[in-house]
């Protein structure tokens, strides 16, 4: 039985979403070794979790956009690295509150600055790259 559901396999698909969970553990990591907060498995997932839904919820709201009004918008384009940044630090801050965990305004820069320059420098690094490749497979 047909789902209408497919998944496409080709790297230029899932490279901008590894990118993306790349950058959470990064933060994660790097927030709670700055705050001596360890980096125990239970410790990270706990910090993690809330950004992960949020950044899960960016993808749903990126492919659903691409799906309604096709070349507009993209996973790995950086109008969809734009909605995938402010929604999973909103999610994940929302998430954080109701969880009884900290949501200082600075973490609050902190997480969006720090996701936003990387998702959005390797969403440009990454097209460059793409450009490239496609320069040398045609000439």
């Amino acid at each position: 039985m047909a789902t209408g559901l497919s998944v496409d396999l080709k790297p230029r698909r899932w490279r901008p979403m590894v990118l993306d969970v790349a950058a959470v553990v990064l933060f994660v990591v790097i927030g709670r070794a700055s705050h001596h907060h360890g980096e125990t498995v239970g410790g990270v997932a706990s910090t993690t979790w809330p950004f992960a839904v949020g950044l899960g919820a960016g993808w749903v709201l990126v492919v659903a956009a691409a799906r309604r009004r096709p070349g507009r918008t993209s996973l790995a384009s950086l109008r969809g690295g734009v909605v995938i940044c402010v929604t999973t630090v909103v999610v994940g801050m929302t998430l954080r509150v109701a969880a009884g965990q900290g949501t200082a305004a600075a973490f609050v820069a902190v997480a969006t600055g720090f996701l936003g320059a990387v998702m959005l420098a390797g969403r440009a690094a990454l097209g460059v790259a793409a450009r490239h490749a496609a320069r040398r497979r045609s000439g």
